[in-house]
């Protein structure tokens, strides 16, 4: 059998949530590549996969730097890219796990251009937080003649601000630790009743607000938090 790359896409993080493709894809892995926050660390994509793994599967851990030097990132990405295409040209069947989708805010997509042999790669898609957050808020993202926009909240304000004006439905993702400037930028456009927040989406330390308004400034938040916007959502 010649060898294989799986990008495979985890969901937001409830391990049911997996796709059924994800999972009969797991359960047949030579080496899976698991992402973790922390040299050390836990890693949360292999918790969510970990019941769909066989027993021969080899597991490797590999930490990404969150770090503002982007030579320190490129030789981590440059690093695990080429471990990946090795194991790959060994014949083995090998799968790289991501939060959420993997062609959405994904550090799969740096490994992905590094890759020396895309022909051997299958990219399994999954359920995004921000589908996940508005099936369980009864939100809906877009409908009939609306625009939706995807923006993170390292955007620049210019950015974002310009967003809110123009689109009618809008998903505000890394929140984390820009909560009181995003709260700012909805109250100037009007819109803190149109939108809601939810953090860690499916997993069992799920939290959300749907009054923004009263939500303090300095309200701590998990570091996966993202807040839906909706202009025209109302209930009848």
């Amino acid at each position: 059998m010649s060898g294989k790359l799986y990008a495979l896409s985890t969901g937001p993080g409830a391990a049911d949530l997996i796709t059924v493709r994800g999972a009969r894809i797991l359960g047949n892995l030579d080496v899976l590549y698991a992402p973790a926050g922390r040299k050390g660390g836990d890693s949360l994509a292999l918790s969510i996969v970990r019941e769909y793994l066989g027993e021969q599967t080899d597991v490797r851990c590999c930490h990404f730097p969150m770090s503002a030097d982007s030579a320190e990132k490129e030789a981590v990405w440059d690093e695990v890219a080429a471990a990946l295409d090795a194991e790959v040209q060994a014949g083995k069947q090998v799968g790289f796990i991501t939060l959420g989708d993997a062609m959405l805010f994904s550090t799969w997509v740096f490994l992905l251009q590094r890759l020396q042999h895309p022909e051997h790669v299958e990219i399994v898609p999954g359920v995004t937080s921000f589908a996940a957050i508005a099936a369980r808020t009864q939100t809906p993202l877009a409908m009939e003649q609306q625009s939706l926009a995807v923006l993170s909240c390292t955007a620049p304000e210019s950015d974002i601000r310009r967003a809110l004006q123009q689109h009618d439905s809008l998903v505000l993702m890394k929140v984390y630790g820009r909560f009181a400037r995003i709260k700012t930028l909805l109250h100037e456009a009007g819109l803190l009743n149109c939108a809601l927040m939810m953090s860690e989406a499916t997993l069992p330390g799920e939290q959300s607000w749907r009054h923004l308004g009263e939500v303090s400034d300095d309200q701590p938040l998990p570091y996966f938090s993202t807040i839906l916007v909706n202009k025209q959502w109302v209930r009848v």
